[in-house]
């Protein structure tokens, strides 16, 4: 399991990490037209339908779950993107959209660029590769990438799941 605890060889199923299945639910919610009510926990990355994260109202052609990864230090977890509008120093992110998932805890995720209200890149990362805390809370939008990163969901100790978004991925 992942944060270096033992895998439960009595209980194959849970040997893979509560984040493997947290992203795994992700894809199968990204992935259904369902149409339910919304739950109690209007952040909880088991509501469905997609579209139902209600931050800051519900969007109902959601096609992206967005959300972070959280490191066994507690950091969020940063990968690189490419884009024409960011500087040399915002090309990284902490948000991503699950495309694929294989192996058992493995996924390819899509790095998002996170962005402000006037769609301007937001640097949430500094140049010396610090996440900028307060900077996360200017992020208000997102924009896909191509830039894919492949993981091992069994090295992450948290997921929090941050909005449901229409980035066009189908268009």
């Amino acid at each position: 399991m992942g944060c270096g605890k033992p895998n439960d060889s009595l209980h194959p199923s849970k040997s893979n990490g509560c984040v493997c299945e947290v992203v795994r639910a992700i894809l199968v919610i990204q992935e259904q037209a369902v149409r339910d009510e919304c739950g109690h926990c209007t952040s909880s990355c088991f509501l469905e339908p997609l579209g139902g994260i209600v931050s800051p109202a519900r969007n109902s052609h959601a096609d992206t779950r967005v959300f972070m990864l959280i490191t066994k230090d507690g950091t969020p977890f940063k990968a690189f993107f490419n884009s024409p509008k960011a500087d040399k120093c915002h090309c990284t992110s902490v948000y991503f959209r699950v495309e694929e998932m294989f192996d058992h805890c493995c996924a390819t995720l899509r790095v998002l660029e996170p962005e402000d209200r006037s769609h301007d890149t937001v640097g949430i990362v500094t140049c010396e590769g610090n996440v900028d805390m307060k900077a996360l809370c200017d992020v208000k939008r997102w924009q896909s990438t191509e830039s894919c990163i492949t993981v091992d969901l069994s090295c992450f100790c948290a997921v929090q799941c941050i909005a449901d978004v229409d980035l066009g991925i189908c268009d």
